[in-house]
């Protein structure tokens, strides 16, 4: 079987895509400067990285260096130079998927597993 029946899309936006990957347990980010994968764990401590930048002074900063911001995923090799806008895009992207992965928990939780047949 090929690896992409394995992945369930998850929340996607203008910018980039995320998909719970079954087999190796992880989530991926497909967001246009890189593709990551990362553990739930290692995903809501990124998401909150994110979300902790302050945009509102990156906006009314206007130095040069307050027109990029540097980020790097936990346990990732490299670093991403992201622009304002990107990083909204970036938020939007990590919290839509935040709140598919709860939903999808809590349908869970809720209805168990429904098998359907023909």
């Amino acid at each position: 079987m090929h690896a992409q029946s394995y992945q369930t899309e998850l929340y996607k936006n203008e910018r980039g895509v995320t998909w719970q990957c079954d087999l190796t347990n992880t989530i991926v980010i497909d967001f246009e400067p890189f593709r990551i994968r990362l553990r739930l764990p290692d995903f809501n401590t990124f998401r909150r990285k994110v979300n902790g930048i302050d945009i509102r002074a990156m906006l009314f900063d206007l130095s040069d260096a307050a027109d990029y911001q540097v980020l790097e995923a936990p346990k990732a090799q490299s670093a991403y130079r992201l622009t304002l806008c990107e990083l909204i895009q970036l938020r939007d992207l990590l919290n839509g998927t935040r709140f598919a992965l709860e939903l999808s928990s809590l349908l869970h939780e809720t209805l168990g597993e429904i098998v359907i047949t023909d």
